[in-house]
C-alpha cells in the first residue's frame, strides 16, 4: 500500500512528532458551529488525531464518532473526551474500509484526506459517500501544500499532501456532491501552508 502506515504515524505521536495538530480545535470549526451553520447530528471525524475537534463537538450535543487506525492517537482521543467528562464513540480503524453500521448526516474532513497517498484519494472519496446520507454534508479542509519539485517536476510530496482545489473538483465530482462558488475560507496554519475551507453536499 503506497503512503505511510500506521506505524509510521504510531512513531510521529510517540516523538511528538506532530506539526499538524494546532493543539486545540480549528478555528475554522469554530466559526461553524459558532455561526450556527453546523447543527447538532451525527457526524464522523476520520483520522481524527488528538482528538480537539471530537472533544468540541461533543461539547456541543453532538453524536460524534473519532476515527483513526493509529492506536495513539485513539488512546490521545479517548483520554481527552474522558477527561472532559463526555461522550464520544473512539474507533480504531482504517478508513479506507470502515464501513459505519448507521449512515452519517455529517462527516468533519480536516487532516485525514491530506495524509493518505493520493493513490487512495478515489476509494477514500467513495467511502464518505458511502457513509453520508443523501444530502448530508462533508466540512472539509482542503490542505494546501504545493511544493517546487511537485509543481515543476510532478514528484508526489507528504504526508501532507497537496489537495489542489482543481483535483479536488474532480475527486468530489459534481456527479455525487454539489459544491458552492468560491472563493472559499483560507485558513492559516502555525505549522504548515494552509487549508480551503467548504460544505460539500451529498447528492
Amino acid at each position: 500500500m503506497a503512503g505511510p502506515t500506521t506505524e509510521f504515524w504510531q512513531e510521529r505521536f510517540e516523538k511528538k512528532e506532530t506539526g499538524w495538530d494546532r493543539g486545540s480545535p480549528s478555528p475554522q470549526l469554530l466559526a461553524w458551529l459558532d455561526r450556527g451553520e453546523l447543527q447538532p447530528c451525527r457526524i464522523a471525524v476520520p483520522g481524527c488525531g488528538s482528538g480537539w475537534e471530537v472533544v468540541e463537538l461533543a461539547k456541543r450535543g453532538f453524536d460524534v464518532v473519532g476515527i483513526d487506525y493509529t492506536a495513539a492517537a485513539v488512546q490521545k482521543t479517548r483520554a481527552l473526551v474522558d477527561a472532559q467528562g463526555l461522550k464520544a464513540e473512539v474507533i480504531q480503524a482504517d478508513v479506507l474500509n470502515y464501513q459505519p453500521e448507521n449512515k452519517f448526516d455529517a462527516v468533519y474532513e480536516q487532516t485525514c484526506l491530506c495524509a493518505i497517498h493520493p493513490e487512495h484519494w478515489l476509494a477514500y472519496s467513495q467511502q464518505l459517500v458511502k457513509w453520508l446520507k443523501p444530502e448530508g454534508s462533508l466540512w472539509v479542509m482542503f490542505m494546501q501544500m504545493l511544493r517546487p519539485a511537485a509543481s515543476e517536476e510532478g514528484v508526489i510530496h507528504g504526508p501532507p499532501y497537496h489537495c489542489d482545489i482543481n483535483a479536488m473538483r474532480a475527486l468530489f465530482s459534481e456527479k455525487a456532491w454539489i459544491w458552492p462558488k468560491p472563493p472559499y475560507a483560507k485558513v492559516a496554519h502555525p505549522n504548515l501552508s494552509h487549508e480551503l475551507a467548504l460544505r460539500l453536499v451529498r447528492r
